[in-house]
């Protein structure tokens, strides 16, 4: 959680720099070093839980091996999101072209924000979404990835996947809502909320609602994100 903590306070600290950099085709390492530092905030208050409980378990069966297991769990969970960064900054880039600018006009720019964010609120209400959740919140021992032949960092790949397929379209939400760190502390209380709170599906739902009456209003008035 310290790390979590720690990547909120550069977030607001430099909140500014980390929304252009995340929204402008930058240099890329200035765009991993954010997607990683946001990802850490975003995701570690969420996914603590189950590192948690990782640990646990292993120190139930390799008391001496429990804490370099939870660091290779950890570092592979971290792996699959960096590979969604990789896809991450190439759609950044491929949206922030001068091409497509000077082919779409303000309108039609923020018109396809707006249906990226129909599609984020849709995609809640999928089977995929449903089954991707359900395995992030079951008990490491209940999971159908855990096994006790599989490795830390197997298992590490196989959590951070399913996460992703929880969340992935959430964070892509981010980008028309522009990258602030508001719109990042509302997502990441979705994401809280679906992995905590009793009622996964109802917390599913209801932002999927919102995201989807939100995009269809701006499909619809498309200038109220023009500025």
């Amino acid at each position: 959680m310290e790390l979590a903590f720690a990547a909120w306070a550069f977030l607001f600290s430099h909140s500014h720099t980390t929304e252009i950099a995340m929204t402008t085709g930058l240099h890329a390492a200035y765009f991993f070093a954010d997607w990683v530092v946001m990802m850490v905030a975003m995701m570690f208050p969420a996914a603590a839980l189950m590192i948690l409980a990782f640990y646990k378990a292993q120190a139930v069966r390799h008391a001496d091996e429990a804490f370099g297991s939870t660091w290779v769990f950890v570092t592979a969970y971290l792996l699959m999101w960096a590979v969604a960064g990789m896809a991450a900054y190439a759609g950044a880039l491929v949206a922030e072209s001068a091409a497509i600018h000077a082919s779409l006009g303000p309108v039609v720019a923020a018109q396809f924000g707006a249906a990226i964010l129909l599609i984020a609120g849709l995609y809640q209400f999928t089977p995929l979404k449903e089954k991707c959740l359900s395995e992030c919140r079951t008990p490491i021992d209940m999971t159908t990835w855990h096994r006790d032949t599989a490795g830390s960092f197997r298992m590490g790949l196989l959590h951070g996947a399913y996460c992703l397929g929880c969340n992935w379209l959430l964070f892509a939400a981010l980008f028309p809502l522009g990258m602030t760190v508001g719109a990042m502390a509302v997502i990441t209380l979705v994401i809280l909320a679906e992995k905590t709170l009793p009622w996964p599906t109802s917390a599913s739902y209801t932002a999927g609602v919102v995201l989807v009456l939100y995009g269809a209003v701006l499909i619809a008035s498309p200038l109220l994100t023009i500025h």
